[in-house]
């Protein structure tokens, strides 16, 4: 059972050998930050390989003779890898779900309380030498509404009924999760004082938040984004920011990530961004990494 780690991060080596196993198979590693030269060179003789960050076209498939599959870390597969060429050829792409749900659930709330208490605001206020106390909203007692209540949406509400929140959720198939209200996407919309997204990107949701759904929440509402930033109309946001409407905006995604220095969020006062790090913590690399693991193992049984 060859199996190749082929672009293990440095930052990742670590928490990669605290994750082995004594009984574990042999897996070699390529350390790689970017790209990885020479890959079809690499993967001679590899029918397995696990894949963080490495973009297979049609083309580079065709090359990998050996390769039947590819353990994808994350959820995201098709970003990386042309899932028709693969299936096409015989190649079995493998992803990992779940590993991160309570750390991006974590920063979804993190997000929410800084968006509430203008914390990035201030920050940068005091750092320029400005002292302006800016009035918050207080958490309890208030409608957290969630679009989206699977594994994230889920964690999410856990933690907003810790603090006293009500929650309020709508999904697009019938889920219960203890002290949740489902209620129809209108009903969310309107009655959320904070809302966050945690719905998948695909084909229906693209565009899901249009600028008629987002008129419908309440005024002075909160918006949260830890999911895909293309399920929210960029320009129906910024309008609805710029109106104030909606009171404030934190974003962990971006349509192009990095940005582009005038997207008009980096220029909004009402707006906290992050870098696309919801997911990144330590437990989570760790469980995503041992996971991979077992998936190459059973898929070399």
């Amino acid at each position: 059972m060859p199996v190749l780690f082929l672009d293990c991060l440095t930052g990742m080596v670590e928490l990669w050998q605290r994750v082995l196993r004594p009984d574990d198979p042999s897996i070699r590693v390529n350390i790689a930050d970017g790209q990885p030269d020479g890959l079809p060179s690499l993967l001679d003789g590899f029918d397995i390989c696990i894949n963080d960050h490495t973009f297979f076209d049609a083309d580079l498939l065709a090359r990998c003779r050996d390769l039947r599959h590819i353990v994808f870390l994350g959820t995201g597969a098709s970003s990386f890898i042309d899932l028709a060429a693969a299936a096409s050829r015989g190649i079995k792409v493998h992803t990992i779900r779940g590993y991160g749900d309570t750390s991006v659930a974590e920063h979804t709330i993190a997000l929410a309380m800084a968006a509430a208490r203008n914390v990035a605001r201030m920050d940068r206020d005091v750092r320029a030498g400005r002292w302006r106390q800016i009035e918050g909203l207080q958490l309890y007692g208030k409608i957290l509404g969630i679009i989206g209540l699977g594994g994230v949406g889920r964690e999410v509400a856990r933690i907003a009924l810790g603090l006293g929140m009500q929650v309020l959720a709508w999904n697009r198939s019938p889920v219960a999760a203890p002290g949740v209200q489902l209620a129809a996407l209108e009903q969310v919309l309107a009655a959320a004082d904070i809302l966050c997204v945690t719905l998948a990107l695909n084909d229906e949701t693209r565009g899901f938040l249009n600028h008629a759904r987002l008129a419908m929440t309440k005024p002075g509402v909160i918006l949260v984004n830890t999911a895909r930033a293309a399920i929210v109309d960029a320009d129906a946001l910024a309008a609805l920011l710029g109106s104030g409407h909606i009171r404030h905006a934190a974003m962990d995604v971006f349509e192009q990530e990095p940005p582009a220095l005038d997207d008009p969020l980096l220029a909004m006062e009402n707006v906290t961004l992050t870098a696309h790090a919801a997911f990144m913590t330590q437990e989570a690399t760790m469980r995503m990494l041992r996971t991979a693991i077992d998936l190459a193992i059973a898929a070399g049984a």
